[in-house]
């Protein structure tokens, strides 16, 4: 495991971790019994089989 050399300053750090941000899920529209949903891309195929429910991830 890489292990570092010298310390940190608390202002390199935050700072370094202040530029993370997470992303917004693409959306992508879903007919299910007749109506249109929007669901995030990964859950496609699960929505079309019935695996998911559309009103939960809203």
């Amino acid at each position: 495991m890489a292990v570092p050399k010298r310390k940190i300053s608390r202002a390199n750090t935050r700072h370094r971790r202040a530029q993370w941000r997470a992303s917004v899920p693409e959306l992508v529209e879903v007919r299910d019994d007749g109506r249109t949903v929007q669901v995030p891309r990964r859950l496609v195929a699960a929505a079309h089989r019935g695996l998911v429910d559309p009103d939960r991830l809203r």
